[in-house]
């Protein structure tokens, strides 16, 4: 290969995908202990909740009428393992994209945080399902950087594979058979294209399936009114529970918020606006709030009306990254060389793909038969009839491990 050609480089960031929880019931029986609270993983919590907030908004900025769903943690797992093949302001822009400040934080310090945190999410665990996974797929003519190497497989735990880029079909199946196995078939042919000049290729996926502690009846689903904007209304199955939730207003967001628990170490974080207050509470929330909505939990009864879904989000990462200032690593004065001194290497693609399914089977049909007791008073009804807001925390590591935003369940 001769240095004056620059090379493509493919980065297929962060897939990833919550599957219908009823797949979980017949997840083996593994070791459920509880791993130590890790402080390396928090340590770069603050900075992954900043990086989802500055990616929300800068969906929304391209699109306010659309669905919205990623994965901060897949996308920041697999740019911040790019990083350590980059140089230069590449590097810089890498990290700094991905709201670290390296005055504040050794770039050691971030993938030990990473290695961490990988470490915790994909603990053995029958209760809550997650893995995640990260896939190096090499042209077999290309000679990757031995440090570069080991380093993503001691921080990222990743797997290198030889590919004939060269038979762009046969390397397309390749990879896209490793990300649907990884998320259990249920993203399939990602995929779509392979430039001719790619000689590597960087994957990432994170899986999650989980079952609500406290689930829904399918008999009480009903058909109802979800009201997309003011002049569009589409039919949805409607789930339905009177029971003791988290739930409360908040006036400083205008909004309705529910916390659902998932068995094992996630909660949901559901944000239902007032009439009007979308972009009220889009402009208003931050970190602090989300601290405090999960520090002060309290149950209330109330009758809650939520809608089953299945949405999914995929993003041209070049676009998305652009205005968070990760531009140099997509153009031709990206420096890459601490991955390959075979010849230049630009990032030719970045693709990442995310899917929500949201559904009554929390757990197996009998825990749809736990009995609460409800207070006598007139409980609030709370439905989730209109556009909402979701975040999912993974609560041991305190990472937001999904954000997005329901627009219409049935797109």
């Amino acid at each position: 290969m001769t240095p004056s050609i620059s090379w493509g480089l493919l980065l297929l960031a962060g897939l990833c995908c919550l599957v219908p929880s009823f797949l979980a019931e017949d997840a083996p029986e593994t070791d459920t202990s509880q791993p130590e609270e890790n402080p390396a993983s928090h340590m770069i919590a603050p900075n992954l909740a900043d990086f989802a907030f500055s990616l929300y908004r800068e969906l929304v900025h391209q699109s306010n009428t659309s669905n919205i769903f990623f994965s901060p943690v897949g996308i920041a797992t697999a740019f911040a393992m790019l990083s350590l093949g980059s140089k230069g302001d590449t590097h810089s822009q890498i990290l700094e994209g991905l709201e670290f400040n390296l005055t504040q934080i050794s770039e050691a310090a971030i993938h030990k945080a990473f290695h961490h945190l990988l470490q915790t999410l994909n603990r053995p665990d029958n209760e809550l399902q997650l893995n995640t996974g990260n896939g190096l797929f090499v042209d077999s003519n290309l000679k990757l950087v031995e440090k570069f190497l080991e380093e993503v497989k001691n921080h990222y735990h990743s797997e290198a594979f030889s590919v004939n880029f060269a038979d762009s079909e046969e390397a397309k199946k390749v990879i896209n058979d490793f990300v649907e196995k990884g998320t259990q078939g249920k993203i399939a042919d990602l995929v779509k294209d392979l430039d001719k000049d790619t000689v590597f290729a960087l994957v990432n996926y994170i899986f999650f399936r989980g079952k609500w502690e406290k689930p829904f009846d399918p008999k009480h689903t009903t058909e109802a009114d979800f009201h997309v904007d003011e002049s569009t209304t589409v039919k949805v199955p409607m789930m339905n529970r009177l029971g003791m939730f988290d739930v409360h207003h908040c006036s400083t967001l205008s909004s309705w918020v529910l916390l659902m628990d998932y068995l094992g170490n996630a909660t949901a974080i559901f944000l239902l606006p007032d009439e009007g207050k979308m972009q009220h509470l889009e402009q208003t929330l931050t970190l602090e709030h989300i601290c405090q909505i999960l520090l002060n939990r309290h149950t209330r009864s109330a009758s809650l009306h939520f809608p089953k879904l299945s949405i999914s989000g995929t993003y041209n990462l070049k676009t998305l990254l652009g205005p968070l200032g990760i531009t140099q690593v997509f153009n031709n004065g990206a420096d890459l060389s601490g991955i390959t001194e075979d010849a230049p290497l630009k990032l030719g693609k970045a693709v990442h793909k995310a899917v929500l399914t949201i559904d009554e089977r929390g757990t197996e049909a009998a825990g749809a038969t736990v009995l609460e007791a409800i207070p006598m008073s007139v409980p609030p009804d709370v439905n989730f009839n209109k556009p909402f807001v979701i975040i999912i925390f993974d609560t041991i590591t305190q990472s937001p491990l999904f954000v997005g935003k329901v627009m219409n369940p049935t797109h």
